[in-house]
């Protein structure tokens, strides 16, 4: 499958049920986790206010799910969306890269209108 093919399969899921990872975040994560070492950790995606456009992403491991919240599996981790969160995230994809020009993930969301400078918050 060419990378375009895979990039328009993620982006259809992520408009199906929310939020979801391309094959190189998910490898990332599952790897992160793993290195944790902790049962039962799951990939938390959040939107909060805050940074300079008024909306910003958080990502981090955490245990619990709450009611209301999303849980999505894959191989060997869930990734978790809060109820507040889902209309923000629905259609967008996280990617990872690892190169020299580009590293860490990022996030690629329809429902944005415009982000800051630094790439960290959005609306």
């Amino acid at each position: 499958m060419s990378a375009t093919q895979q990039t328009d399969d993620v982006k259809d899921n992520a408009t199906k049920v929310g939020v979801v990872l391309t094959d190189a975040a998910a490898t990332k994560v599952k790897a992160l986790i793993e290195q944790e070492g902790e049962e039962g950790l799951r990939l938390r995606v959040e939107v909060s206010p805050g940074g300079c456009s008024g909306l910003r992403y958080g990502l981090y491991f955490d245990t619990d799910v709450r009611d209301g919240d999303t849980v999505q599996d894959y191989e060997g981790f869930g990734v978790v969306v809060d109820k507040m969160s889902i209309p923000y995230l629905i259609g967008a994809s996280i990617d990872f890269a690892d190169r020299i020009d580009a590293q860490g993930f990022t996030i690629d969301n329809p429902n944005a209108q415009g982000s800051c400078a630094c790439g960290d918050s959005f609306h």
